[in-house]
């Protein structure tokens, strides 16, 4: 038997997120039915699952920073400070509208540590019947959540996650019996389902994907409008100085701090990318230029994944701008592409293929992740640049995330649990559900081509395209073989003829195939040598 707790005690078991953020849990009283609402960190939105029937005189909601969450990756700082400090502004917000929260920061000295460890503390404070939880974003917790029954004694409902576009069961309803299952696809069903951009029974334009027009390199003189910024406030200032004192080891700066941490600052961000950046968004989504890394980009990934913005929300404030003619079919249709289509896409395939996916290695890569991805420093300025600028921001664009971190780590043969770790840790939008595809998928190929039709790999001369990189760097993107080489160059076609039994199959790898069959013997032993010295480099700890 539960002792029930006196008022005096329940005061003294609440911790305050501020000032203004003290409720006190109420007593159970006969007949009252007491539940535990417990909301996960990437679920910060008032209409998630969890809440939707809670009742503010007798309910508990649980928010809790934990050990276990901040560093079973060791996190980007920046992320950690985002995500308590979003936290702790929406138990705010919920206890202003009258609702008991039971806040747990994580210099409570009390704290247990793990999600379960404080669910099982606010049960045994109170007489809870039910401990209610969303579904989480990310399988290893899904898993957890299934012996919490047992270790609890209580009942634990777990609740689908509405807040997407699609559902899982959706998804794996559509993708049966397809021997392919392409994101275009399934991006015109959702199109469809939604009445996004369409008209009639087609899609407006007559064109489903205008993504050939989305690929313009860098024009000469582009003035990129500044990202949104916003003020840290006293919350946010406490946070950051938790994580300053708590995670001094973890990767990345956490100054400055500009990121949202409200619904209403994000659709603050969210109206800034529609109004100054959207309209050339499309143009130049794929491009990259030294020094400026926020580009056209709407950088609003990890306000959708942790709950501050609703994705049809974002979708239809782009969809007006299209109508209100400030943005051009090609921006509006690729930024809709990459919410409707990719990102509810990615989810299907990590639940359609869990947990089997996370152990992916089609191209028994094998190699350890190098220390300039932590460091940024290497030679190769294109490296450099991205991996200076996720440590600075905990953001990078998605053709610097695949076509030059990840093209390098794809075509220099990494292991997939090494840069799945890594792309996990680095960026404040990582959830399992997204990195994971994203990675050992469009990346790594790891999946034998599940997700990707074909491994995204490129030598130096895709990257001198679409970004001003190569006119900084000490090797020539021109030069193929020899010390001065671009090392994309040689490490591209190494990874091409070490693949070959694997992927000569491939459709749509003929034509590399052809080109490997065309080399010279010698041409073939230049490219080995200058791979076994590049690596052998990378061994012996020189700046590559």
């Amino acid at each position: 038997m539960r002792a029930k707790l006196s008022l005096g005690d329940a005061c003294l078991n609440i911790v305050a997120v501020t000032e203004n953020v003290i409720r006190i849990p109420p007593l159970k009283t006969r007949g009252m039915d007491m539940k535990l609402r417990l909301i996960l960190g990437d679920q910060l939105c008032h209409n998630v699952s969890s809440l939707v029937d809670v009742e503010a005189q007798s309910d508990i909601i649980l928010m809790c920073e934990v050990r276990s969450e901040a560093t079973y990756v060791k996190h980007h700082k920046k992320k950690i400070a985002f995500i308590f400090s979003a936290m702790r502004h929406f138990a705010a917000e919920l206890a202003d509208q009258g609702l008991n929260v039971r806040y747990v920061r994580y210099d409570d000295p009390d704290n247990a540590g793990s999600l379960l460890g404080e669910v099982a503390r606010a049960v045994d404070e109170y007489e809870i019947d039910e401990v209610i939880v969303t579904t989480p974003g990310e399988y290893r917790l899904v898993e957890d959540l299934g012996g919490w029954a047992k270790a609890l004694d209580v009942k634990v409902t777990v609740r689908d996650d509405d807040r997407f576009l699609s559902t899982a069961a959706e998804f794996e309803a559509w993708a049966k019996g397809r021997k392919q299952l392409r994101m275009e696809f399934f991006y015109r069903e959702m199109r469809r389902k939604y009445s996004i951009l369409m008209e009639q029974d087609g899609p407006i334009g007559g064109q489903w994907n205008y993504d050939s027009e989305n690929r313009k390199p860098p024009a000469t003189g582009l003035e990129v409008p500044p990202t949104y910024k916003a003020e840290p406030d006293a919350i946010t200032q406490e946070v950051i100085k938790l994580v300053e004192a708590n995670f001094p080891d973890h990767f990345g700066d956490l100054s400055p701090f500009h990121f949202a941490v409200t619904h209403d600052q994000a659709v603050l961000a969210l109206k800034e990318f529609t109004d100054r950046r959207l309209n050339l968004f499309g143009d130049y989504q794929d491009a990259m230029i030294q020094g400026e890394p926020w580009m056209y980009h709407s950088h609003i990934g990890l306000y959708l994944n942790c709950g501050l913005l609703d994705p049809l929300e974002c979708i239809q404030r782009a969809q007006a701008a299209y109508h209100k003619g400030t943005a051009p079919l090609n921006a509006v249709e690729g930024f809709i592409r990459q919410i409707l289509g990719w990102r509810e896409y990615v989810r299907g395939m990590y639940w359609l293929n869990m947990p089997n996916y996370k152990t992916a290695n089609f191209l028994e890569a094998k190699r350890a992740l190098p220390e300039f991805y932590w460091t940024a420093d290497t030679q190769m300025n294109c490296m450099r640049q991205c991996v200076f600028e996720t440590k600075q921001n905990a953001y990078a664009h998605h053709i610097q995330r695949l076509m030059v971190l990840g093209n390098f780590a794809l075509i220099a043969g990494l292991h997939p649990d090494e840069v799945n770790e890594w792309y996990m840790l680095v960026y404040a939008d990582a959830y399992e559900w997204v990195e994971l595809p994203n990675v050992s998928g469009m990346i790594l190929f790891a999946d034998g081509g599940q997700l990707a039709s074909k491994p995204y790999a490129a030598s130096g001369a895709y990257i001198n395209k679409m970004s001003n990189y190569c006119g900084y760097c000490r090797y020539k993107h021109t030069v193929k073989n020899g010390p001065t080489a671009c090392p994309f160059n040689y490490l591209y076609w190494d990874f091409i003829a070490r693949n070959e039994g694997k992927l000569r199959g491939n459709p749509r790898m003929g034509f590399m195939y052809k080109s490997l069959d065309r080399m010279s013997d010698e041409k073939r032993q230049a490219i080995q040598d200058d791979t076994r010295r590049f690596f052998k480099a990378i061994d012996d700890h020189e700046k590559v």
